[in-house]
């Protein structure tokens, strides 16, 4: 038997297979035994060795280091997180969407923020608030197609992913964005108020000069276990927090209650979303008295 040795990247995994995007080809492979022992797992936009065999057999060899990833969706080196929060039906929910742009600049990962199905209304006030934290947000439909040249400037020569509550229309907009993928939809259950979950598996998609990912929807409950980010590195999160930073009356300032913090009082003054803060409190208190050693056995 003869070999080939390729380097490529995983665009999907699902059953214990990978399959992996190399030389224009898309192989199906098997995870070598030895990654187990290294505690290894590829995922999803991990780039990697295979050898792939003339009797058809494919392996992954070796997963290169990874620039950053993020666990819920599992996936590797992304540029770009797009988070999909619908306008209404659900209704937007500020803390979710939040602890995930926390997530993403945790990771040095540029996030965006997509209110979806903006015909039925704009939610203005949470636009301004993330407009006023410096964050990107674009306002789409897939009913009048507003956003998409916006959305689709974003990913040439990027990995996006998409992520969101389940029923936000994120399947939706990518079939706005590439009318040929016809991925499945699903409605807003009446009886339960929240999407079903039509996507169910991480892939990647070699679309508009990029890579672009769907990702299955999760349950509000889901967000509950997001990744958590130590409560002295929390205030770097939110970027409208910058400027603010080693300028309270007391080194020690949590920036949640105490008298002289500059970012309360920039939030009093209107420079910092009260919503945003509200978040922020809310997220501290979480990991206030968590130990490092139990925030690592939560993301496991």
């Amino acid at each position: 038997m003869t070999e080939n040795k390729l380097n490529g990247i995983i665009i999907k995994s699902i059953g214990g297979f990978y399959y992996v995007e190399a030389a224009e080809t898309v192989y199906e492979c098997k995870a070598r035994g030895n990654f187990r022992k290294k505690g290894v797992k590829p995922i999803v936009g991990d780039h990697v060795c295979i050898t792939a065999w003339d009797n058809g057999y494919c392996s992954i060899d070796d997963v290169y280091e990874r620039r950053n990833s993020i666990i819920r969706p599992a996936v590797a080196n992304l540029d770009t997180l797009i988070i999909v929060a619908s306008a209404r039906d659900p209704q937007p929910n500020a803390l979710i969407i939040d602890k995930m742009t926390a997530a993403a600049y945790s990771k040095g990962i540029e996030p965006v923020i997509v209110f979806s199905k903006a015909d039925l209304g704009v939610p203005e006030e949470l636009v301004y608030s993330y407009e006023l934290a410096g964050i990107k947000t674009i306002c789409s439909s897939s009913i009048d197609s507003r956003g998409k040249d916006e959305i689709l400037s974003l990913l040439p020569e990027k990995i996006s992913v998409l992520t969101g509550n389940s029923g936000v229309g994120k399947s939706s907009l990518l079939n706005t964005l590439f009318p040929h993928l016809q991925l499945e939809t699903g409605d807003i259950s009446k009886k339960l108020g929240r999407g079903r979950h039509t996507t169910r598996s991480v892939e990647l998609y070699k679309l508009g000069g990029g890579y672009i990912a769907d990702t299955p929807g999760f349950s509000t409950l889901d967000i509950e276990r997001y990744e958590l980010i130590e409560k002295e590195k929390l205030p770097e999160t939110f970027p409208e927090f910058k400027d603010y930073l080693g300028k309270c009356r007391f080194n020690s300032c949590s920036h949640t209650c105490e008298k002289g913090c500059a970012i309360i009082e920039a939030v009093g003054q209107g420079k910092i979303s009260r919503t945003r803060f509200e978040s922020y409190k809310t997220m501290y208190n979480e990991v206030k008295d968590i130990k490092k050693w139990q925030q690592k056995n939560d993301a496991q």
